[in-house]
């Protein structure tokens, strides 16, 4: 329950990212010229002296020629975003990338900032409660009622454990099919699954050339380092002088100003070839998924060589596509938003009630497990679906293994542990 109750919260404020990114940058934005704005080339200079040691890793295309140019500099792994003036040249702000709050909200999200471990107990939390929401759904599910009271709407009016049971069940017959999809749609950033769904693309010869979503913290921080090498190559220093035949300032000014004319969704992006590639890349960051592109623009040049856009990728990869967008409340805008916290709020809100109705209901001096009260009819339908998310993600296969194993052959066993958790015998017990 503490799990399901963290990820809402810090998946709902993540759901609201293009807003208070805007609160954000609203200092920095719609500034008052008097003159032309620098030409791209210095200003990224300008951003390098700011964090001695750094190159250039992306140049943020503006919104407007009156905003502030967002520069992302780095040294290895580490990079840090440069608020740079677009007439003076003058550092406005700068901050470590991964420090940004909607940074730090989404590390907490997805890994509670312990890296692997952490991304591992999100993806066994998130796989549980696809687990409690359809044993919830199969418990609750009405066999013998024409009622539609205490189905499908609350009876707000009773009050005690009736009412808490309502807000219990009612709540989860209207959210959890939802809830799972939500989950399900979160998975590909779990590092332990999406190396599995890396693994089982590579068999099947599905793997794209690249993925477009992140693997844990590890992945990133490899990612950056293999962009940093290739940017030193590419920038032949801090100052941009052309060296051996790299880039030079006016060259990164032709592709900057081209790359503003190619129509991308906007956040767009340029940066320099990562290690082992050659050619500069221009990205739309469009939270809308299916919305973005990209264009490899030749350093030679300067001129745009070739065009992806999400229609382009694989099948695999557009339906992860547009599951990561809804998941981020981005598919659909406002409504998407507005509908996935209605959801997460009702995650809270079941995780709140069944608190609750464990406390009224617990037996004294045991965990609270109820007794059962007679054997229901066994599920085809439910048992399929389990095995199905085994198959689907194998850690929690492995979790589910270990759990049936430690019951089965020391729990049943254990007569105040059998107590404790209002376990059945097992047939060598009860003889």
């Amino acid at each position: 329950m503490p799990f399901i109750v963290w990820l809402s919260v810090t998946g709902g404020i993540y759901l609201f990212k293009p807003q208070i990114q805007a609160l954000i940058d609203r200092p920095y934005n719609d500034l008052a010229l008097e003159h032309h704005p620098l030409p791209p080339s210095a200003l990224i200079d300008a951003a390098q002296r700011a964090v001695p040691g750094a190159v250039l890793h992306r140049y943020v295309l503006p919104a407007s020629e009156n905003d502030a140019r967002q520069i992302v500099v780095g040294a290895g792994a580490q990079q840090t975003r440069v608020y740079v003036h677009p007439e003076t040249g003058a550092v406005l702000k700068q901050v470590e990338e991964q420090s940004r709050f909607l940074r730090l909200v989404f590390h907490l999200h997805g890994e509670l900032l312990a890296g692997r471990w952490g991304s591992m107990l999100v993806e066994l939390a998130a796989s549980w409660a696809i687990v409690m929401l359809l044993t919830g759904l199969f418990l609750w599910w009405p066999r013998q009622t024409s009622r539609l009271a205490g189905v499908l709407y609350p009876r707000l009016r009773r009050r005690g454990r009736v009412f808490w049971r309502d807000m219990h069940a009612v709540t989860g017959v209207w959210v959890s099919l939802f809830a799972i999809v939500l989950i399900l749609s979160g998975l590909p950033w779990a590092k332990n699954w999406g190396s599995y769904f890396n693994t089982v693309r590579s068999l099947t010869g599905t793997a794209s050339v690249s993925q477009d979503w992140s693997q844990g913290s590890t992945a990133e921080a490899e990612r950056r380092s293999r962009l940093d090498s290739g940017a030193r190559a590419a920038l032949a220093g801090n100052d941009l002088r052309p060296a051996g035949g790299t880039v030079s300032p006016a060259m990164i000014d032709r592709m900057i100003g081209q790359a503003a004319t190619l129509g991308l969704a906007p956040p767009v992006e340029l940066s320099p070839p990562a290690e082992g590639e050659r050619y500069w890349l221009v990205k739309s960051q469009a939270a809308n998924r299916p919305r973005r592109s990209s264009v490899e623009m030749d350093p030679a040049t300067g001129r745009a060589i070739g065009r992806k856009d999400f229609a382009d990728g694989h099948w695999i990869d557009r339906t992860v596509g547009y599951g990561i967008a809804l998941h981020e409340g981005a598919f659909l805008g406002l409504a998407n938003q507005l509908f996935n916290l209605l959801v997460l709020v009702g995650l809270v809100l079941l995780s709140v009630s069944s608190v609750v109705l464990w406390l009224r209901r617990r037996p004294q001096h045991r965990l609270g497990a109820p007794e059962p009260r007679g054997d229901r009819p066994r599920s085809v339908l439910l048992i399929l679906a389990i095995l199905a998310l085994v198959v689907l993600v194998p850690l929690f296969g492995a979790s589910l293994a270990l759990v049936v194993i430690v019951e089965r052959l020391c729990l049943r066993r254990w007569p105040r542990a059998r107590r404790f958790l209002s376990l059945r015998r097992t047939a060598a017990t009860a003889r």
